[in-house]
């Protein structure tokens, strides 16, 4: 074969494609390798940081919001290039991502626009010719339009001409051939993954039951299909039905993501059917297939924990303030009781109760964060943020602006975080490794910092094991983040837990582990142990408390001194309270020391006076999969 710039110069001259008989070197030459060219590692090497939840201009709320940027400009700022906003404003990550999943709605999939685009003669409906007029006078009556829009989608009250269901399938099947394309165009096996997906915005009444779903394959499998819309749906039934055919049909993967269970008034995490009869061993089973993943934090709050439900975890309110008021649309009131319903650790706990009942967990989830940005920008960084949606791109006024102008939803825009990331521990940066590395949870979410951490589980790890290949033997002789330990008559498990910084963030205060069980008469029970942490040998625990790691926040400037807590942190832990007869589940919690928050960093840069009750630092943080174990 020809080599070099011949090769290259011939290929020009006559046009020829490059074949499946060409080795790797002209593929790479050709600018693109296929999946089969990545060479796989052994287990998983490295961690891959990425966004599996983004909304364009495509989607319904984001177009209405004021967003006019597509998914071409999503790709090329996740892969690192400066793209510029769609109020102007120059946006580039300090670092770029190694994939992304554009999630737009398929619910009503560039409805917005086609509002936007229409003669305004041919509009009758006065709703929509009033909701037209608004969008075209410019942003910040768009966002007004859009709050109105969802608060109707909430109430019902939807003009059927914006739903109309023959144009909706024209309009969502040219859409998706468009995304598909762009998609494919920007998939680049082993530098950057795109992966093809989309929103199932299943809500009632405002109560957010939303899914995202991601497929493992490409266009030629995908392309098979179309997005579905949850217009009529009040439970996930027809998005497992749908997920089912798509596999059937074309003999691909695909799964699903819920998101904002602090959103949905209970109705996340049931413990019961929809019916209300007891959750039957069948549905667990079909919902830990198809959902065996959830994102825990994001721009709408953070998921894991309550102080309602935790009391005694000092850390468990982060996130929550605001978002534990009401549903989504602010419809509806959110009552102490359902908070259970809601959150992440509580739906572990739950899951091993259903388990211990039917033997199915339904609740088996690994723990992911993203960000939920309707800007086309998938950043999570507080010195970097963009916001919910196009209306509170940086400017001197949006943290006192309400989240969603027209909806009264009751929340705040400085409640929002600048949150998160999902952290894949995968053997390529290819669509079938990534997603295989989801579909078995070695994953971790974070609020937005790369912390890189490990979590194996097994039956004789010690201290030495920390000065040797501690990985391969994480592997070898036990099981990572989101696996299953299987018992051992005699023994008590141990646990090998690395934490690194973020090499351009903040130092390490503490790592924890969360323990979740569940005893003999069916009572669940949490705890939560601080298992190793920096300035140990000034920090003392006093009645079963962690002494804090200090403050170096300066929030006159947004800026912190890495003058505490600690680069690294490890250790090999063993449960001091194993129980070889209880149900139980292990997860990491790993806290930075206090940072300013992006409202702080709003503040200096636009020379704005806040009130107190506004926070402007916090301890963000990473939260692993699980490790369950199960009693012979």
């Amino acid at each position: 074969m020809m080599r070099g710039k011949t090769l290259l110069a011939a290929m020009l001259l006559t046009g020829t494609m490059l074949t499946a008989g060409c080795d790797q070197a002209e593929r790479t030459l050709f600018g693109k390798q296929s999946e089969a060219d990545i060479k796989q590692t052994a287990y998983p090497e490295r961690v891959y940081w990425g966004d599996t939840h983004l909304h364009t201009a495509n989607s319904v709320d984001a177009f209405g919001f004021g967003n006019r940027l597509a998914p071409e400009e999503a790709l090329r700022f996740a892969q690192g290039q400066e793209v510029t906003s769609t109020n102007g404003l120059k946006a580039k990550l300090d670092r770029p991502l190694d994939f992304l999943v554009i999630s737009d709605h398929a619910e009503g999939l560039g409805s917005t626009k086609a509002l936007y685009d229409a003669p305004r003669m041919m509009i009758s409906d006065p709703q929509m010719l009033r909701w037209y007029d608004m969008m075209h006078k410019g942003p910040a009556q768009s966002v007004v339009a859009m709050g109105e829009i969802l608060k109707a989608r909430g109430n019902g009250t939807m003009p059927a001409a914006l739903n109309d269901p023959v144009k909706g399938k024209e309009r969502t099947a040219k859409i998706w051939r468009g995304h598909i394309d762009t998609v494919e165009k920007y998939n680049h096996p082993g530098k950057f993954t795109a992966f093809l997906g989309f929103e199932y915005t299943l809500m009632q009444g405002g109560n957010n039951l939303h899914r995202n779903v991601i497929f493992r394959d490409g266009g030629d499998k995908v392309g098979q299909i179309e997005p579905l819309d949850p217009t009529t749906e009040l439970w996930p039934d027809k998005l497992y039905d749908y997920m089912d055919a798509y596999e059937q049909k074309t003999g691909g993967k695909v799964l699903a993501i819920p998101h904002n269970s602090n959103l949905s008034n209970g109705l996340m995490f049931m413990l019961t059917e929809p019916n209300g009869g007891p959750l039957t061993a069948a549905s667990a089973k079909r919902r830990a297939a198809r959902e065996p993943i959830v994102e825990i934090t994001q721009i709408k709050g953070d998921s894991e924990a309550h102080p309602f439900l935790s009391p005694n975890d000092e850390f468990s309110g982060y996130g929550t303030a605001g978002w534990d008021k009401n549903n989504l649309l602010g419809t509806q009131p959110t009552k102490p009781g359902d908070y259970a319903g809601s959150y992440v650790r509580e739906a572990l706990k739950r899951g091993m109760q259903i388990e211990a009942k039917t033997g199915e967990n339904p609740y088996k989830f690994g723990l992911i964060g993203s960000t939920d940005s309707h800007t086309s920008l998938a950043t999570g960084d507080d010195n970097n943020f963009f916001g919910k949606h196009a209306g509170v791109e940086p400017n001197n006024h949006r943290a006192k602006d309400d989240f969603v102008p027209g909806a009264n939803s009751g929340k705040m825009n400085w409640q929002s975080l600048a949150s998160g990331y999902a952290a894949v521990w995968a053997t390529a940066n290819t669509r079938s490794a990534l997603w295989d590395a989801l579909q078995r949870r070695e994953v971790y979410a974070t609020t937005g910092p790369r912390m890189v951490v490990r979590f194996f589980a097994g039956w004789d790890f010690t201290s030495a094991d920390l000065s040797g290949d501690w990985v391969k033997a994480g592997y070898t002789r036990g099981v990572p983040m989101g696996g299953q330990l299987a018992a051992k008559a005699g023994a008590k498990p141990s646990f090998l837990i690395s934490a690194l910084k973020d090499p351009i963030g903040a130092n390490l205060d503490r790592v924890q582990v969360v323990k979740g069980w569940v005893d003999k008469a069916g009572q669940s029970h949490e705890k939560v142990f601080d298992v190793v942490w920096s300035n140990a040998d000034t920090r003392k625990q006093a009645g079963g408390k962690l002494a804090p790691v200090g403050d170096t926040v300066d929030t006159a400037t947004a800026t912190y001194q890495n003058t505490i807590g600690a680069p690294t942190l490890t250790t090999v832990w063993t449960d001091p309270e194993f129980d070889p007869t209880a149900r139980a589940f292990y997860y990491l919690r790993v806290l930075e020391i206090p940072t300013p928050t992006w409202v702080a960093y709003d503040m200096v840069r636009f020379k704005v006076a806040l009130g107190a009750e506004i926070p402007l630092k916090q301890q963000e943080r990473a939260y692993t999969s699980p490790i369950w174990f199960t009693p012979s």
